[in-house]
């Protein structure tokens, strides 16, 4: 199976924006393998373009913010999944019968 052409296009995008500002293809590829997702490279893309980091220290930097956000973001959409579940128990329970024996 094929990355979708949106994902392709922002991999293209960030590794020819790092390589116009002068860092090798391999730091680029690292980069947005590390980021993975179509939006999280998309949001490294802008970064580029707005803050013009002057480091690969301060790409990578970034890179790892990106990162911890996207966690950060994942396990708060995992929690509150499990929460309405949980509510859902506590408001329907198991859902075999609300028969009283």
């Amino acid at each position: 199976m094929s990355a979708p052409e949106s994902w392709k296009a922002a991999y293209r995008e960030l590794l020819d924006t790092i390589i116009r500002m002068g860092y090798p293809e391999e730091f680029g590829k690292a980069i947005a393998k590390n980021l993975g997702s179509e939006k999280t490279m998309r949001r490294m893309t802008a970064y580029l373009y707005a803050a013009k980091p002057r480091t690969a220290e301060e790409i990578a930097d970034e890179m790892l913010a990106i990162m911890s956000d996207r966690e950060r973001w994942i396990a708060k959409k995992e929690a509150e999944t499990a929460n309405a579940r949980y509510n859902e128990f506590l408001n329907y329970g198991f859902g075999e019968g609300d028969e009283d024996d």
